[in-house]
């Protein structure tokens, strides 16, 4: 099941599993076609423990899942995000990054993002009373949110919209590329961010590319492969995740109109609102880690060389963890969701991700008259990150 990319587009019958996995064998061995096998972790304490005992568990070499065929593909390409690296290299690399997510830049950001909901919101006006409310919202709004922060130009956007949902979406039947090109989407966006990285060095600007392109760790200018790398993630993992929060949000909403009164009602609640939309939809199914010495985890022993999956998906439905789990609850505090992770591995956009999902629903709730499902909702079919493809709506805005 969780190597299965299906098994992710049918939530009722996946949560159903993990919660059988969590109540009879939290650590199970996964043996599974074309996959090497792994430990899947799935109660929220023990991923905690994993996260934190970074030096036993580490993201090299197998850094998410995929196929035996991908693994090597991976490593015969040389990718080297920061999801792909351990200690001191990660964290020198994401030091570079890390000012432009600080409260003060995301001070600074908030007129943009305010802009852009309002942009969007008058768009979803003038284009209503229906729509497919990711691929013409969901998807868009930060989208335009990252690449101004980057500093990719406008006309690009579409490009970059293209290559990130073919990276995420490359075992869904609606976004991959033909057999055996599904690392194109990767190679395409690397060359697209090596000569953004010239241009840069050649002329520096005030973003975050030129940061990125002209950082220097010991003195040494960063590699090529470490230069596009970071661009990759920070394009692709600051768009998608937040594109599948604020429609699975949308969703939740719709679904369960007594917490949208509630928050419409009250938009003081809407920081609290935010943290549940991003724990119900968990946008980053899974990481994996390998251990690196024989290791014992709730009575089980991973030995060395040995890799975990780490089920956020089901950490955030732990019932030890969350009063009434499968409760979409505005309102839910406390609420240790580990959407973003843990530990040295925490999102370094958390912050952006947060912030943008907050200015959308504040612009958008207040004007929203009605809203209700025009379709059935569709999901991505994943590993690894994804939520909502289409979620057509009908809706009244004034």
């Amino acid at each position: 099941m969780l190597a299965d990319p299906a098994a992710y587009t049918d939530e009722v019958r996946l949560h159903a599993a993990l919660a059988q996995l969590r109540a009879t064998a939290p650590v199970s061995l996964v043996e599974a076609p074309e996959y090497a096998p792994f430990w899947a972790v799935t109660k929220h304490a023990d991923i905690m423990e994993i996260e934190r005992a970074n030096n036993v568990f580490t993201n090299s070499p197998r850094p998410v899942l995929v196929t035996k065929a991908n693994d090597e593909l991976q490593a015969g390409v040389g990718i080297r995000t920061l999801i792909h690296m351990d200690d001191p290299d990660h964290r020198d690399l994401r030091a570079i990054g890390t000012n432009w997510f600080r409260p003060k830049a995301m001070r600074a950001l908030k007129t943009r993002s305010q802009e852009l909901a309002e942009n969007f919101v008058d768009k979803m006006v003038s284009e209503g009373p229906e729509c497919d409310f990711v691929q013409q919202v969901a998807v868009n709004y930060p989208l335009y949110m990252i690449m101004s922060l980057l500093g990719v130009p406008e006309a690009d956007f579409p490009l970059m919209l293209k290559l990130t949902q073919e990276l995420f979406g490359s075992d869904d039947d609606e976004f991959k590329r033909d057999e055996g090109e599904q690392m194109t989407a990767l190679l395409e966006m690397f060359q697209y961010f090596t000569a953004l990285t010239a241009s840069r060095r050649e002329k520096p600007t005030d973003d975050l590319a030129s940061t990125i392109s002209n950082a220097r760790i010991n003195g040494e200018p960063l590699s090529d492969i470490d230069t596009v790398s970071y661009y990759a993630i920070i394009a692709a993992a600051g768009h998608d995740t937040t594109s599948a929060s604020i429609s699975g949000g949308m969703c939740a909403l719709i679904e369960h109109p007594d917490q949208l009164a509630r928050l419409k009602n009250d938009m003081s609640l809407m920081p609290l609102a935010v943290e549940e939309m991003i724990r119900w939809t968990t946008p980053v199914k899974e990481f994996m880690r390998t251990a690196q010495q024989d290791y014992d985890i709730r009575g089980v022993r991973i030995s060395a060389g040995e890799s975990v999956l780490l089920s956020y998906v089901s950490g955030n439905r732990d019932e030890e963890v969350f009063d009434e789990p499968f409760r979409f609850d505005i309102g839910r505090d406390p609420n240790k969701h580990i959407a973003f992770g843990y530990g040295v591995h925490f999102c370094l956009g958390a912050a952006l991700a947060r912030m943008e999902v907050n200015s959308f629903f504040a612009e958008l709730l207040p004007r929203l008259e009605s809203v209700e499902l025009a379709g059935v909702p569709q999901h991505v079919a994943t590993t690894f990150v994804g939520g909502l493809k289409h979620l057509p709506i009908r809706y009244s805005l004034r």
